[in-house]
């Protein structure tokens, strides 16, 4: 079946129905351990999974773990250059959900990047990477603990395609060529613009279904949360990319408002439902002024258009919405790029899920985790429709390979990400209990204890971190 790995001889595979996980009690599931502090990390990490199965569960559920190689540990196995072997792929296809370590990223041998190559031959559409405090955690913020979002990133398209040509290629001088002289001209609106004759081109796809697919899973991920959590917001810059970003979020809010139209309320949508309920008397008109600003100078087929709006949402949902039913449904709201950065600060506990195109969920995720203190404590998780890959989001770090001395949260709270996907909660909440019980006492690897107010000194070991959430799961 594979040329160089054994899958065990125990254990029962994984497999899916309508995109969601079928898990057994004994679920073989493949790991990468990852390069550099890899060979630190994923041992601690391990046995943190391990203890938690074992004390949720008292041995009726146990993960049977399958050693797969990606990575200069590939390498080593397969030969130069065979960063992602085929039998890790297979394994991955096979088996359905995997957790990885950090990769290096190739330098001569083809692949752009090892983790984007992952999740695009798995179609792992969804990046998925909460971002939530842990008390005592040391923060640049005054109030971190405000925070609590989980960023859904979509993972196939905008810039991960890689579509590009180089400045003064033949291939960069033909598109621009076709762009200025033919397609531009073409497009009225687009007016004299040109192109310098000296750049390079990117193009930025955003596709209906690769939009809709990834707001589809943010939003039955919002109906799993709290009442008070049941949020998801679209991010996007479709003030200015109007048919890229602007569509992801109309594509957005057509989904939200059809295939879950029982469960959710737009924003919009709450204002029409929230005016009526304040005042039953007013006027259609009225509510259309409250809901659109500068709406008296519009002209008069842009005031029919939005009074149109308003008696179409009065019409079609104030039975199943009005009267504050709406206050229990999903809210589905929409924020410009630009803006979200400035309000996870000002403003962070009004949100909860950011649903994101490729490049703003990448600055978003990680500027989420600065607030909570940094990609150290950030966990991160790729997930398509047959097949979930949860990750370490930092890097490698080799100058502390084998020291013992690197944080392990990042791939301990993938592993919390891992097993509520399962459905094995009880074994995740024991992880969490653990990491904020030792974090709060103070028992923390370096990288937080030199942070800390007073330093922590000494410091845990990478293995001694484990240790710690491990005696703390009772807490």
């Amino acid at each position: 079946m594979y040329e160089r790995i054994n899958p065990p001889t125990t254990g029962e595979r994984i497999t899916f129905k309508a995109g969601e996980p079928i898990v057994p009690d004994m679920p073989i599931i493949p790991f990468i351990r990852g390069d550099g502090t890899g060979v630190d990390i994923w041992p601690a990490a391990q046995k943190v999974f391990d203890a938690a199965v074992a004390k949720a569960y008292g041995g009726s559920r146990q993960i049977v773990w399958f050693k797969v190689y990606a990575g200069d540990e590939a390498c080593e196995q397969y030969g130069t250059f065979q960063y992602l072997p085929e039998d890790t792929l297979a394994a991955i296809r096979d088996y359905g959900v995997a957790i990885k370590g950090p990769l290096t990223t190739p330098v001569g041998g083809g692949i752009r990047s090892l983790n984007v190559a992952l999740r695009q031959i798995h179609d792992l559409y969804a990046c998925v990477r909460p971002c939530k405090y842990y008390p005592g955690t040391p923060s640049p913020h005054k109030s971190p603990e405000k925070l609590d979002v989980i960023v859904y990133r979509e993972n196939t398209e905008d810039i991960y395609l890689g579509i590009e040509w180089k400045q003064g290629t033949e291939m960069a001088d033909r598109i621009i060529n076709l762009l200025n002289t033919d397609l531009i001209p073409s497009t009225p609106e687009h007016g004299k613009k040109q192109i310098p004759l000296d750049s390079g081109i990117g193009i930025k796809p955003i596709s209906k279904r690769g939009s809709q697919r990834l707001v589809r899973r943010a939003i039955r991920h919002a109906l799993r949360l709290p009442q008070a959590k049941q949020m998801v917001t679209l991010v996007h810059k479709g003030n200015i990319m109007k048919y890229t970003e602007g569509a992801f979020r109309d594509w957005g809010y057509e989904l939200a408002v059809t295939e879950f139209r029982q469960e959710c309320v737009t924003e919009r949508e709450s204002w029409v439902l929230s005016n009526r309920e304040k005042n039953p008397d007013l006027s259609i008109e009225d509510n259309a002024r409250m809901i659109e600003p500068g709406y008296d100078a519009l002209t008069p087929e842009k005031k029919s258009a939005i009074c149109q709006e308003v008696q179409g949402i009065l019409d079609a949902i104030w039975q199943t919405h009005g009267n504050g039913q709406w206050k229990d449904k999903i809210m589905v709201n929409d924020r410009i790029a630009d803006s979200i950065f400035q309000q996870i600060q000002t403003r962070p506990d009004e949100y909860s899920i950011l649903a994101t195109m490729n490049l703003n969920g990448d600055y978003l995720s990680d500027a989420a985790a600065a607030i909570v203190g940094g990609l150290g404590m950030g966990p991160g998780a790729n997930i398509g429709d047959t097949c979930a890959i949860f990750e370490a989001t930092h890097g490698t770090a080799p100058k502390h390979a084998g020291l013992d001395r690197v944080n392990p949260g990042s791939v301990i709270l993938s592993g919390v990400m891992m097993l509520e996907y399962m459905g094995w909660q009880e074994a995740a909440d024991l992880i969490k209990q653990g990491i904020a019980a030792a974090i709060s006492s103070g028992e923390v690897t370096y990288d937080l204890a030199r942070m800390m107010t007073p330093p922590v000194d000494p410091p845990l070991k990478c293995s001694e971190f484990a240790d710690a959430i491990i005696r703390h799961f009772d807490d």
